[in-house]
């Protein structure tokens, strides 16, 4: 796959470095121009959509279309949408990361102008549960500002807190690993207890969704997900049970949760992360559908908000893309097939399995357009959330990204926002 850079007028280059977020812009730093103007002066708006539209169509096909789901949120949220600018649009889509323990002074003025939707939370972001929840106060009364047009909708404000060995607040639970939970007696009782710890530890700080649990049914001892136990079971059975029990729990406790890596990574061996380099999962599209994606029906039927999508290749489902950039797993797979009507959520942008597809504004368009509703504009360390940002804009004006299916993305996005608490 070479590398391609479709969103026209915004600079394909590498991005900044994770500190220019919080820094102020410097004075001389131009503001962004409307898209296709800078790079192409004397192109027209069509000729700009056209080559947008045939240089995504080149890596993806066929463009991501609006859901039912999507499309009734439209209905119900057109006057909301209305009053946003198209990097407003861009930026309620996308997940901020930062550096350090402080709230960066850059990124509450963002959040205090419409282009934030969220931010995730790492371990080194937390030191104790008054930082923690001092930072996330300053960062819901920058949203709650009367110059941002999306002040009626809460920050997704998120962490990874799986259990065990996984948990960015180190004082809150779940203490139990999910291979723990599922090789207890009661594996259902266990994960509701967890999904309960989860909810309760996050609540706490104010955080209001946790990109857990993991799905995926690992299939060798010290694998992948094996080595950190993160997976409940090599049986789809139990994991299904688990994933679904800490679903209900979670979700009862006013935190959304997140079900992942779809269409699962149990197949991955120790050294296999995405976040370092590309993954493929060889397998039978009977075997993904009977052992690896069995577990999401009983997480859907408990009504789980969100669902990421993995970065790693299926030759099965789609012999060219990553899932998480491939409307036929996106929208084929997981929405159609599979019946999924919420939320869909990108593993971090900045991963090395995503290097063939260019810059993090490309990366970050391309997933807009494969179906990915929620942007998560981060890597191993944080980035800079504005150039995905200037990317998913770009691909708004340029036309690769169609508008409807644009504003039915956001429309859900904000709904599910507008159910969780501040």
């Amino acid at each position: 796959m070479a590398v391609i850079a479709v969103t026209v007028g915004c600079s394909s280059g590498a991005a900044p470095s994770p500190s220019s977020q919080s820094a102020s812009p410097a004075p001389d730093e131009p503001a962004p121009q409307p898209s296709g103007t800078t790079s192409h002066p004397s192109a027209s708006p069509t000729t700009t959509e056209n080559a947008a539209q045939r240089a995504a169509e080149a890596v993806q096909g066929p463009a991501a279309v609006a859901t039912a789901t999507q499309l009734a949120a439209l209905r119900a949220q057109a006057g909301e949408i209305a009053k946003l600018s198209p990097e407003q649009m861009a930026g309620q889509r996308v997940i901020f990361s930062y550096s350090g323990l402080s709230a960066p002074a850059n990124l509450l003025n963002l959040i205090r102008h419409g282009d934030v939707g969220g931010v995730i939370f790492f371990s080194f972001n937390i030191s104790s549960q008054q930082q923690i929840t001092s930072v996330i106060a300053k960062m819901v009364a920058a949203n709650d500002s009367a110059s941002n047009p999306a002040r009626a909708y809460p920050l997704l404000l998120m962490t990874d807190q799986e259990g065990g060995l996984v948990r960015r607040i180190p004082w809150a639970g779940p203490t139990q690993t999910e291979a723990e939970i599922g090789a207890s007696s009661d594996p259902a009782a266990a994960a509701t207890i967890a999904g309960q710890q989860a909810a309760s530890g996050l609540r706490a700080v104010g955080m209001n969704v946790n990109l857990a649990p993991v799905l995926d049914v690992y299939r060798q001892p010290g694998d992948f997900d094996d080595q950190y136990q993160r997976s409940y079971s090599m049986n789809p059975n139990v994991v299904g049970q688990a994933g679904s029990a800490f679903v209900k729990a979670q979700q009862a406790g006013h935190v959304a949760a997140t079900v992942k890596h779809f269409p699962g990574l149990g197949e991955a061996a120790t050294s296999q992360d995405t976040d370092n380099e590309p993954v493929t999962i060889n397998l039978s599209a009977q075997t993904l559908r009977s052992v690896d994606e069995a577990p999401y029906p009983a997480a859907f039927k408990a009504g789980v908000k969100l669902a990421m999508v993995s970065w790693a290749n299926y030759p099965a489902l789609d012999p060219r893309l990553p899932a998480g950039l491939s409307p036929t797993i996106i929208q084929g797979q997981l929405q159609q097939r599979l019946g999924f009507t919420g939320v869909t959520i990108t593993d971090a942008l900045g991963a090395g399995a995503l290097e063939a597809y260019g810059s993090v504004q490309n990366r970050a368009m391309l997933a807009a357009r494969a179906g990915m509703d929620a942007l998560l504009c981060t890597a191993t360390n944080p980035l800079p959330g504005l150039p995905c940002v200037r990317g998913v804009q770009a691909g708004l004006q340029d036309g690769a990204i169609p508008r409807t299916t644009f504003e039915a993305q956001l429309a859900q996005l904000l709904q599910l926002r507008a159910s969780l608490p501040t």
